[in-house]
């Protein structure tokens, strides 16, 4: 028979453990993440994303399948698709999205007042007015800058750099990113100074990508600078191709494009905003407010040269440039 101190001994163990149990079962509850990417399932950088932002949740305790589900959905460059699939992941009630973009944050907004979002690759939150401030976001996005304007700059700068020769460029954009006419504004400025003429080419797909590069290769002493967009992501083996079609020298603005057989490349390290990206999605899961993260800006960038390509234009690449460069592909 059990006695009266022993029982209360015992009862006073279980009420201790059952705030321990509640913690326990708490922790492991399955939280759910959206994540909606602007190029396709079967791009080839897909799975090197992917992987950068599990990574980046994994080191932080969570892990699909034991304490989190990720819904993913791939835009593949289709505006449309994006405003569906914002719609589908805000259904699912979802903790907090991921989303890739200027574009598709701003479809995710449309779709949710409420659901926390956290996006990467924005050129200019505050100009697209996806945030109020970078330092106070306020309302429930907040993320990872991409490409300052300075950097459009910089492009001219290792293009002439690489391709001493080239007298005029072509700056192809996407009218549907409204950030694209400022980074043209400081290609314009920039060209201006070392005697670059400049045209614009406004594509929206890839029969309209084909049709400018290939009338503004009609001119001798071309080249070419791509900006930012997933248009340019989703397309970019068919500018690669016709840039080497038209022996054109490119700038691209991501390392990938270069790994792909672009000429070269100078752009923020977007594989480490995936993993910076699982810090703040973690942050809000603890309860963390989007309105009280600042938007980061990048602090890595690389530059990345094909010197396979280089030598298929017929273009000697400067040590100067060799020494600088984060990646050199020479096969």
């Amino acid at each position: 028979m059990m006695r009266r101190r022993d029982f209360i001994t015992l009862l006073g163990g279980a009420a201790a453990a059952w705030p321990l149990a509640a913690r326990a079962q708490q922790r492991e509850r399955t939280r759910r993440i959206g994540v909606l990417m602007t190029i396709a399932a079967d791009d080839p950088e897909a799975p090197t994303r992917v992987t950068a932002f599990a990574q980046g949740l994994a080191e932080l305790g969570w892990t699909a399948g034991r304490n989190l589900q990720i819904d993913y959905r791939w835009g593949g460059g289709d505006p449309v698709r994006y405003h569906r699939y914002a719609a589908e992941l805000v259904a699912l009630a979802p903790d907090v999205i991921l989303g890739v973009g200027g574009t598709i944050v701003a479809a995710l907004q449309q779709a949710t007042r409420t659901v926390p979002i956290v996006f990467v690759s924005v050129v200019d939150p505050v100009g697209a007015g996806l945030v109020a401030s970078l330092a106070r976001p306020g309302g429930t996005t907040t993320g990872f800058m991409n490409n300052e304007y300075g950097t459009s700059g910089k492009w001219v700068e290792l293009l002439k750099e690489i391709a001493p020769q080239v007298t005029r460029t072509a700056v192809m954009r996407d009218p549907a990113i409204a950030t694209a006419i400022g980074q043209f504004a400081v290609i314009q400025s920039a060209a201006s100074s070392v005697g670059l003429e400049v045209t614009a080419l406004i594509v929206r797909d890839a029969g309209e990508i084909e049709r400018a590069v290939t009338q503004f290769a009609r001119r001798p002493n071309g080249s070419l600078i791509l900006t930012a967009s997933a248009l340019g992501a989703v397309h970019r083996d068919l500018i690669i191709r016709l840039a080497a079609q038209y022996r054109l020298p490119a700038v691209y603005p991501y390392r990938f494009f270069v790994t792909d057989g672009g000429l070269m490349a100078y752009g923020p390290d977007t594989i480490d905003q995936y993993r910076q990206a699982a810090g703040y999605v973690d942050r809000i899961l603890k309860g963390e407010k989007p309105a009280d993260l600042p938007v980061l800006q990048p602090t890595k960038f690389e530059l990345a040269i094909n010197l396979k390509t280089a030598k298929a234009l017929g273009l000697t690449v400067p040590p100067s440039l060799l020494a600088i460069a984060d990646e050199v592909i020479e096969e």
